[in-house]
């Protein structure tokens, strides 16, 4: 029977592990290059012999500690403790990470190098979490995930990194901080970080992980939502909250990493009404959600509806799954599959809520909320909900651009627009006209938006190098295309503002400051 511990975060034994897995080189580029490319991305779907093979006849102390805690495979103590001659196999477990039996130490979590890339730069943590279901099937148990299961670094982890804005605040908060990689990555731009979460074991994972990394300026506290800041504001809070929609029913399991134990979307609704309280001025909030199409009542109206009107709001679906869909996803990630013969039950579960609630449909995406600054208190505010099916890349930055762009309008179309970098023009002919049927602007990055413009604002646009000012383009539009100037502008200034907002166009300020 696998031992499922909670780890004891120990500064001193996880200064000496942290020193014992870089002696080893336990990082990502090494791990590959002993392994393959191919075998190492074979790993990413549950396949590991690959990964044995090209290490089977290797103790040194990275295929050892590569095969202990990246695989979560017993290991021989003598190789283990060779490996961790700093720790030694003491040390792991005091730590609650390994246990020893029958002469082998058996892992009880995984430690995996994560890397991250950020404003400041590229670099790499070890990531500590509980053992996934490819580890625990391995080790004859039955691979389905504890209730009180601590995720490593997944897709929605990777995803609220992408979409967070890359901002300096004084404080910040990380809400259902789960294995802690959102707060880390976050202190690296905020003076002090608050973690929460209501797993004791996250929050001892997630201490245990900033000691590994050396962070310090994380202070980590037990609560539901917001409970445990109560009368505290931030200058930026993330979560990435337990948000998936669960039947509430005998023999449905719920796991904490994922389920916030209320009834549909209502975590997310508690969060978007709750979160503004604890924002200082001009503080935004950032988080994934899901959110219910029930009967005519859209998702994204609905959300919209629990967000106050004097708030910035900026949400982006990025897909919808049918309640069948919905119900198969979460199904299999607690570690059942159709071959399990409590599938079906757990499906018909899914199904019986999602109808008796009127469920149609779920959609996910990112929320981004800001409170207003004193100064901008009497401005517009930015209300945006939409759907953006298309790949992104760089979504914080586009976030950040876009509620610049936004805050620049706040008293006209500004006197120079620069275009973007990474906008590009695409024109399409039809055969024998020299004149173009379609003109595309294009985005390389962010959201990668693709809109069609006509001549005069392809024009306008292509002009926008710093050289000349708004009024003189415009002027020179006019006088190009024989029109009036008033005329010209009322039909250029709205799609201008909605340019600027979207990224392709930005103030000589936005071009600076990213270029900082």
């Amino acid at each position: 029977m696998v031992r499922h511990l909670t780890p004891r975060p120990d500064p001193l034994l996880c200064a000496a592990l942290a020193a014992d897995l870089d002696a080893a080189d336990l990082r990502s580029e090494p791990l590959r290059a002993a392994w393959g490319a191919e075998a190492d991305d074979a790993l990413a779907r549950g396949i590991r012999s690959p990964l044995l093979r090209a290490i089977a006849d290797r103790t040194d102390a990275l295929a050892t500690l590569g095969r202990l805690f990246v695989l979560g495979m017993p290991q021989p103590e003598a190789d283990v403790a060779s490996a961790l001659a700093r720790t030694g196999v003491d040390g792991v477990e005091e730590l609650g990470l390994a246990y020893r039996e029958d002469g082998q130490v058996v892992p009880a979590a995984l430690i995996r190098p994560q890397s991250f890339v950020d404003a400041d730069g590229v670099g790499e943590w070890w990531i500590a979490s509980d053992l996934d279901e490819l580890a625990l099937h391995h080790l004859d148990a039955d691979g389905v995930l504890p209730a009180d299961h601590v995720l490593g670094v997944g897709g929605a982890s990777r995803t609220l990194a992408s979409i967070v804005m890359p901002i300096e605040v004084e404080r910040a908060l990380d809400l259902g901080t789960g294995c802690g990689i959102q707060a880390l990555l976050v202190s690296r731009h905020a003076g002090t970080v608050v973690a929460t979460d209501i797993s004791e074991r996250a929050l001892a994972y997630a201490e245990l992980n900033a000691m590994l990394a050396g962070v310090h300026n994380i202070e980590f506290r037990r609560g539901s939502l917001f409970e445990p800041v109560a009368d505290e504001s931030f200058g930026l809070i993330v979560s990435n909250p337990p948000f998936v929609i669960t039947p509430r029913g005998a023999g449905v399991p719920e796991y904490e990493y994922r389920d916030g134990g209320l009834v549909g979307d209502a975590l997310v609704e508690a969060f978007v009404r709750t979160a503004p309280a604890h924002l200082a001025p001009g503080g935004s909030a950032q988080l994934l959600g899901n959110w219910e199409s029930i009967g005519s009542a859209l998702g994204l109206r609905r959300l919209e509806s629990w967000i106050d009107q004097g708030l910035d709001a900026w949400v982006v679906q990025r897909e919808t799954l049918s309640p069948l869909g919905y119900a198969e996803l979460w199904i299999r990630d607690g570690g059942t599959t159709p071959r399990d013969a409590a599938f079906e039950p757990l499906l018909d579960a899914w199904l019986d809520d999602f109808a008796a609630r009127g469920v149609t449909e779920i959609g996910f995406g990112y929320v981004l909320i800001r409170r207003p600054s004193d100064a901008a208190a009497t401005s517009p505010v930015l209300r945006r909900f939409e759907t953006v099916t298309q790949p992104v890349t760089s979504a914080g930055r586009a976030f950040l651009d876009g509620l610049a762009g936004h805050d620049a309008l706040a008293d006209g179309v500004p006197d120079v627009l620069l275009v973007a970098p990474d906008v590009t023009e695409a024109r399409h002919h039809m055969p024998g006209q020299d004149a173009p049927s379609v003109i595309e602007l294009r985005q390389g990055g962010g959201f990668a938006r693709t809109v069609s413009v006509d001549p005069a604002l392809a024009g306008f646009v292509g002009a926008c190098d710093g050289e000349l000012t708004v009024t003189q383009i415009a002027a020179a539009l006019a006088d190009l295309f024989e029109v009036p100037l008033a005329e010209l502008w009322a039909d250029l200034e709205p799609r201008l503002r909605a340019l600027v907002t979207d990224g392709f166009l930005s103030t000589a300020e936005e071009r600076t400051r990213n270029n900082a």
